[in-house]
């Protein structure tokens, strides 16, 4: 049987299974906040499909997307990730990556979680929304602009709006799965 899905995914099997397991699943687990904010952040001006197909060599990379080790990196470290061609290269994000740890760690410290941080940005509730065309969906709204602004102002590196927008997509604080698509209603909460 044919599941109606959004139409981003196409039908690219490493997308549909992204679409139909992860993506608006509300996550709050530091852990696995973590991991899509790297994955979002190394995106930024790419695909989302080249972060995808990269995602087990950046775990790999960055092991296992783990802060805590991340935060120590040092500069035989960094040069080890530049020098990996299974993730993407990019000096500047690799950086912002290892900095970005210490920031998130911050906190943590701050906040008990990063999770409690983050989804108080919408009243620990997922938005949802209704767009039924792909078209209308955002890029970015006037809430990504007001975290984006926060994470920056507490340190943060590559987390522009629209990298905070597809974050909040990816972990479910926004669902923007079409109304018409099997997952709109799995995900809700």
């Amino acid at each position: 049987m044919n599941k109606s899905r959004c139409a981003w995914c196409g039908t690219n099997p490493l997308y549909i299974e992204y679409h139909d397991t992860e993506w608006g699943v509300p996550v709050f687990n530091d852990d696995k906040l973590f991991e899509f904010l790297i994955l979002e952040t190394f995106q930024a001006g790419l695909s989302w499909i080249t972060v995808l197909r990269k995602r087990e060599n950046f775990r790999n990379a960055f092991d296992n997307f783990d802060y805590k080790k991340i935060v120590k990196y040092d500069e035989n470290k960094f040069d080890e990730l530049i020098n990996n061609a299974g993730i993407i290269r990019n000096k500047l994000k690799i950086r912002a990556t290892i900095n970005n740890a210490a920031a998130f760690v911050k906190i943590q410290k701050e906040f008990g979680s990063f999770s409690k941080y983050i989804w108080k940005f919408v009243h620990n509730k997922p938005i949802v929304n209704q767009w039924e065309n792909m078209d209308e969906i955002p890029a970015n709204t006037e809430l990504s602009d007001i975290i984006s602004k926060d994470l920056k102002k507490r340190g943060f590196k590559f987390v522009g709006s629209t990298v905070i927008y597809a974050h909040m997509q990816a972990t479910g604080m926004v669902n923007d799965h079409s109304p018409s698509c099997f997952r709109y209603k799995e995900v809700l909460i």
